[in-house]
């Protein structure tokens, strides 16, 4: 009985090395240039996109209570880990009344978390939460978010949405377009 041949697992066929002097010129692979080391005291450049000094709190001397608070996803999960009623922080923390916003996009993203985010879903749709609409496709929370402040101008409040007339209120002029009284509309209604 002679030896019986085994099969070779994940064999590979011999290669020629891509830098051989038997490849034609044209389709060897150039030496790598070595890369210069970068100087640790050289000034970094980079660009970032200025925004506009209102939006950040020093300068913004119109800033003042009722403070409008946009809460995110992970706003409340913290506040849960660190066992803090968010408007009462809020509060706490401004000494000031707040009025904490949740946009459906954040509702919709705490939804999609599923039961592990049940509290976090119960502490979304607490009443003292105002809820703010999103007209805009998909639920990416942070893009929404990101894209109210910018939109905000200094000293505007957010428009609120009522459901029974079905659309944004606030806007005094969309009310003079509609050829109505401006007192028979209320410019907020509570919700």
């Amino acid at each position: 009985m002679g030896k019986q041949k085994t099969k070779k697992f994940a064999a590979m066929k011999r290669m020629i090395n891509l830098r051989d002097h038997r490849i034609k010129e044209k389709d060897r692979v150039k030496p790598k240039e070595k890369k210069k080391k970068k100087d640790p005291s050289e000034l970094k450049e980079r660009e970032v996109t200025k925004y506009p000094s209102c939006l950040f709190f020093q300068y913004n001397t119109q800033l003042g209570p009722p403070y409008h608070i946009l809460v995110d996803t992970n706003f409340i999960n913290f506040s849960i880990k660190a066992k803090l009623d968010i408007v009462q922080s809020m509060m706490d923390c401004l000494y000031a009344k707040c009025i904490p916003y949740i946009t459906d996009c954040v509702m919709a993203e705490i939804e999609k978390l599923g039961m592990k985010y049940r509290v976090a879903l119960r502490i979304a749709k607490d009443p003292r939460f105002e809820r703010l609409p999103c007209t805009h496709k998909g639920t990416y929370a942070d893009d929404c978010l990101v894209q109210r402040v910018t939109q905000m101008g200094p000293g505007s409040k957010p428009r609120r949405f009522s459901p029974q007339r079905g659309s944004d209120m606030g806007i005094e002029a969309e009310i003079s377009d509609l050829n109505t009284s401006v007192t028979s509309w209320p410019l907020w209604t509570e919700i």
